[in-house]
């Protein structure tokens, strides 16, 4: 399946719809991004929306099953599409985190604890914090 994001006016992401890839492939069986845009133009009578592609299994600049990975990461609505990076990016999380240019992803300098429990992001100490209900009994949760 393809899919696609639509865009506003500021390039924030306000849809994500899927086509068949019988849709955006052309008489040589090539995926062509432009047959895609073109129908979803006419399906919604808006010549002028602007539409992009988005890999449902590309994150952070790597496709999940091996494949080519498109525009850094799969669109999701409220993201913004970076036409000079070509990627599509989350809003920053938190002030603290720190934007990945290779991934562009925001991460944290502090790592994620690998004790099997769930951690929240506190901004206030900038650190993890345990989730109630976490124990060390129960690493699920």
């Amino acid at each position: 399946m393809a899919h696609f994001a639509k865009l506003d006016e500021n390039n924030k992401v306000i849809r994500v719809t899927v086509l068949h890839n019988s849709v955006i492939t052309d008489e040589n069986g090539v995926e062509q991004e432009s047959l895609g845009i073109n129908f979803l133009r006419k399906l919604h009578k808006d010549g002028s929306a602007v539409w992009k592609q988005t890999s449902y299994n590309t994150k952070m600049g790597v496709h999940e099953l091996g494949g080519t990975p498109l525009r850094k990461n799969y669109a999701g609505k409220g993201m913004t599409y970076d036409e000079s990076r070509d990627a599509f990016i989350a809003d920053q999380p938190f002030a603290s985190w720190e934007f990945n240019e290779a991934t562009c992803s925001w991460h944290t300098t502090v790592p994620y604890p690998e004790d099997g429990l769930k951690y929240a992001w506190d901004e206030d100490t900038v650190s993890w914090v345990r989730q109630p209900g976490s124990s060390d009994t129960n690493p699920a949760g």
